[in-house]
Formats: C-alpha cells, sequence, structure tokens
C-alpha cells in the first residue's frame, strides 16, 4: 500500500476524525497544512497516531484549520484497505432558559374608571430598564407597543443607583394594566436589595406575578445568584426570542381598551 491522503478540508475543534482499517496494521497520521506540507516534503513534522493494529483510530482535531490524514504501511508488510470519516464537535451544553409559558398568566389589570383616574394618566403597559438597556431592548420594544396602539410609560420609569426599586415598579403597576422589567447585568449591578429583587414581580398579598422579567445578555445562573426568587417566574429572553416576537405576546395578551 503506498502511502494515500486524506484532504479533509477545513474542521473544527472538538472533531473526531474517525480512520477504519480492513487488514494488516497501519501508519495513521493526522496532520495540518502546514506539518502535511512538511511531512510530504521529507522534513521535520508533528502529527497525532502512529501505528495503528486497532480499528477504527479515532483522531481528535485539536484546533480549527485545514486538516489531513495519511494512512501508509511503510516499515509493514501486508495489504490493508482504509476509510476516513469525520465526526463533528458535539454541540455546546443545553443551558438553562427562562420559563417561557404563556404570558396570559401574568396578571393583567383593568384600567381605573375615568372618574378616579384622567385618561393621560394610565397605560396599558410600563417599561422598567436599566439606562444601559435603553437602546437594545426598552426603545424598541416601546415602539412595537406603540404601533400596535398600546400606551407605554417608559421613560419614567427608567432604573438607577439610588432610586427605590420597589417604589419604581409598585408606581409603575398602579397606573398600568401590565409591567415588563427588564433584567441583565446592568441591572442587577445598581445593588437593589435581596427584598427588593424577591417581591418584584409577585404582588405579596394574591401571590400572582405581576410583571413581564425580560432576561437580556443573562444566563439562568446569573439570575439565580442575584435572586433566586426570580428564576422559576415566567420570562423572555432576548436570547431566545426577538423583541418583536415579545412585544407581539405582550399585545396579544393586553389588547388595548378603547375609550367609548
Amino acid at each position: 500500500m503506498a502511502l494515500n491522503y486524506y484532504d479533509l478540508g477545513h474542521l473544527k475543534r472538538g472533531s473526531v476524525v474517525v480512520i477504519s482499517l480492513q487488514g494488516s496494521a497501519a501508519n495513521v497520521r493526522l496532520m495540518d497544512s502546514s506539518n502535511f506540507q512538511a511531512f510530504k516534503s521529507g522534513r521535520r513534522h508533528r502529527y497525532s497516531g502512529g501505528l495503528a493494529k486497532r480499528s477504527p483510530v479515532r483522531l481528535p482535531v485539536p484546533s480549527n484549520g485545514r486538516w489531513y490524514a495519511t494512512i501508509d504501511l511503510m516499515g509493514l508488510q501486508g495489504r490493508t484497505r482504509a476509510n476516513v470519516s469525520v465526526e463533528p464537535p458535539p454541540l455546546a451544553p443545553l443551558r438553562p432558559v427562562a420559563d417561557a409559558a404563556p404570558l396570559s398568566r401574568i396578571r393583567l389589570d383593568d384600567p381605573p374608571p375615568a372618574e378616579v383616574v384622567h385618561d393621560d394618566e394610565w397605560w396599558d403597559v410600563f417599561i422598567s430598564h436599566a439606562s444601559e438597556d435603553k437602546a437594545a431592548v426598552a426603545t424598541p420594544l416601546a415602539e412595537y407597543l406603540r404601533r400596535a396602539g398600546l400606551r407605554v410609560w417608559l421613560d419614567t420609569l427608567e432604573l438607577k443607583i439610588g432610586d427605590s426599586l420597589r417604589r419604581k415598579i409598585d408606581g409603575g403597576l398602579a397606573r398600568s394594566r401590565f409591567g415588563v422589567v427588564v433584567l441583565s447585568e446592568s441591572f442587577f449591578r445598581k445593588g437593589w436589595p435581596q427584598y427588593e429583587l424577591d417581591g418584584l414581580v409577585t404582588r405579596y398579598v394574591s401571590g400572582e406575578q405581576s410583571l413581564l422579567p425580560i432576561w437580556h445578555n443573562i444566563t439562568k445562573d446569573q439570575v439565580m445568584a442575584a435572586s433566586p426568587s426570580l428564576v422559576d417566574k415566567i420570562a423572555r429572553s432576548t436570547g431566545q426570542f426577538t423583541i418583536e416576537e415579545i412585544a407581539t405576546e405582550i399585545i396579544e395578551v393586553v389588547r388595548p381598551v378603547k375609550s367609548v
């Protein structure tokens, strides 16, 4: 058997080159492009592999790049046939995600009577957010909701260091039918007291979830570390849903009340 080589193309780190042999033992090598050229020229080179006496031979790819496999019987006797295949790298571990249960399970309030609150003092949706998340999440979400005819309270519920989180949220809930709060690294850096975080999305009296957390560039582990009580709440993640998709769900639940 003369030297056989296989151009495997560009492979990702973590892929596995599988060489199946039929017949005698053989020398097998896995080399990147530069080492393969050195090998063909008879120069010093590096490889993974060696004398294979059992089949199949599994050679992991250590880095991204173009890779070659070679099979030969140099210094050996006999005959062999070979088949070369590539197994792709495994998928990343499944990451815990937000509870994507229907938003209809979140409390939706009716607007107060006109004789109690003027029309310009209540909203369909309020959005509470850290200022760092305004451009990426809060503003585009508000725009989608407004295009659908919803009244949105946004800028007055921008959360800053030194604010009372509960006071801000309670004020928004008192004047709105549906609440949204954007959870992110910036949000948790504000240093909210733990009791405020724990009561963030639940009304103490009824135990009902009263607003929708939107997880933005944050993992379940990070939410757990900041406030374990927030982890099991119905939520949406910008890693799973687009802002438009989240807005569409909110619109379907809220359905703006029209004045008679």
